[in-house]
């Protein structure tokens, strides 16, 4: 949401170090949490571990996240010099805090997932949202008007025109700080009681996911730290602004990445609670079969309507890299897959697997960003993100047939994603051909509703099985 307005409002290479610094924030979201949440879905499921493992894990992550926010605010130059904003420490105490409020939220929110509360759980998450656009807009737009009506007014104070990317990160801070405060309830329920043989089981279970969540934060956000240091350019300010180039066309592929997290969000606790049933593997592919086709859909929504999303980007310097964004699609929708793949070493307790599999993937972005940015730029982090998150979704799913298998209809689900992506060669030579919008986008419309209409006469049997829009089908 926030996408077209700072592209307007903000310069192209400030757009870059706001994408460096949220660049580094994931790295530490998954040191910060290391693994907890996933690790409460799966304790909680077992009667032994139900009295205590929110406690247990609610005083984990206060001690670690107060330790973490100290050494990162007392770290903060160290930090700043290895993005290259060494200017700015600064924005590091900001970012701490924002990951430090996160991460005490974290538990509470699981807490909600679990319990099957997606109401509270997204008032929370939305009324937080609308807190930080309110608070950027505060900053970036109200403060200097003011400021512009009478310069010595009291927003001179609280206002520096320098200090633009930190009002964001301050915007951050107060939403973290808000969604804390929603969740006091939960955040305070837990009982003061640790226990250590149960926390010893948890993070046996849950420090691989750790090592496989920051080696897979080296996947999907280090490109840009890449980025700013290889970028074919001639100076840092060029840096920076291909990179705000990439992170502002890297948004476009946001609908597909939205998808893939809520899909997460509620699958992860409905893939656990459904563990213990004889016919958990053939609900896990039928989930897998919607998920494909909901993504293959979006895949055609943004690729199709390119010319009618590109205007989310106010900066139209920045449209120059519109290239990356069928790439990143295809890449998130490899993504998806894999988290929905993932459930096999979950539920077997082999979360080394993950981390062995997120290796792979991290070899291959750091290999085809390192010998590829210098010559061909963001166009390098595309192709990687691609190659790393294929490479993924392949390694899990072979290896998971072996130890547990899941009946995917994979041939047809291979087949789904081919198709789009001839559409999509069909609908840029078509209308490369003749350049007009509104033929573009008419054609656009064809295309989509003949595979919508596709999906529907293949997968009928499956579409009438769904309550409420299943009878008309």
């Amino acid at each position: 949401m926030l996408t077209p307005y700072l592209t307007a409002v903000m310069l192209t290479s400030d757009y870059g170090e706001m994408n460096l610094v949220y660049a580094i924030i994931p790295f530490l979201n998954v040191v910060f949490l290391y693994g907890l949440d996933t690790a409460y879905f799966r304790f909680s499921q077992k009667a032994e571990h139900k009295d205590n493992i929110y406690g247990t894990s609610s005083l984990s992550i206060i001690t670690t996240t107060i330790v973490f926010t100290l050494l990162m605010v007392l770290f903060n130059r160290s930090i700043a010099a290895l993005i290259h904003l060494k200017q700015h420490p600064v924005y590091i105490t900001l970012a701490a805090f924002i990951i430090g409020l996160d991460a005490l939220a974290a538990i509470p929110f699981a807490k909600l997932r679990q319990e099957g509360r997606p109401r509270r759980f997204a008032f929370i998450r939305i009324g937080a949202v609308v807190l930080n656009i309110l608070v950027t807009y505060f900053f970036l737009s109200f403060c200097p008007a003011m400021l512009k009506k009478n310069p010595n007014s009291f927003f001179l104070v609280i206002y520096h025109r320098d200090f633009v990317v930190g009002y964001i990160l301050l915007a951050g801070v107060a939403q973290n700080l808000f969604q804390l405060i929603l969740l006091r309830k939960e955040f305070l329920q837990f009982k003061p009681v640790f226990n250590f043989q149960q926390w010893k089981q948890i993070m046996v279970y849950s420090l691989p996911l750790t090592v496989a969540g920051f080696a897979g934060m080296i996947n999907e956000t280090f490109d840009r730290v890449m980025l700013n240091w290889w970028a074919p350019v001639a100076n840092a300010d060029e840096a920076l602004a291909q990179v705000g180039i990439y992170g502002a066309c890297y948004k476009l592929s946001i609908l597909i990445t939205l998808s893939v997290q809520a899909f997460r969000m509620g699958a992860e606790p409905f893939f656990f609670g459904q563990s213990t049933r004889e016919d958990a593997p053939k609900t896990y592919a039928r989930v897998m079969k919607f998920f494909v086709i909901v993504l293959t859909g979006m895949f055609l929504v943004v690729a199709l309507y390119l010319d009618v999303w590109k205007h989310f980007i106010q900066n139209k310097k920045m449209w120059e890299g519109l290239k990356v964004v069928p790439i990143l699609l295809f890449a998130n929708m490899f993504l998806g897959i894999y988290y929905n793949l993932s459930i096999w070493y979950k539920l077997s307790h082999r979360t080394s697997a993950g981390a062995y599999i997120t290796f792979i993937g991290v070899g291959v972005t750091l290999l085809v960003n390192y010998f590829f940015i210098p010559r061909y730029s963001y166009m390098a982090c595309a192709w990687a993100t691609f190659l790393c998150y294929g490479s993924m979704m392949v390694v899990s799913f072979v290896w998971g047939q072996k130890q547990y298998r899941i009946p995917y209809a994979w041939k047809k689900l291979v087949a789904y994603m081919v198709i789009v992506a001839l559409l999509y060669f069909v609908h840029r030579a078509v209308s490369g051909w003749w350049p007009h919008a509104w033929f573009s986008n008419t054609l656009a419309t064809v295309l989509l509703a003949g595979y919508s209409f596709f999906i529907l006469q293949v997968e009928k049997k499956e579409f009438r099985k769904l309550p409420v829009v299943g009878k008309y089908i």
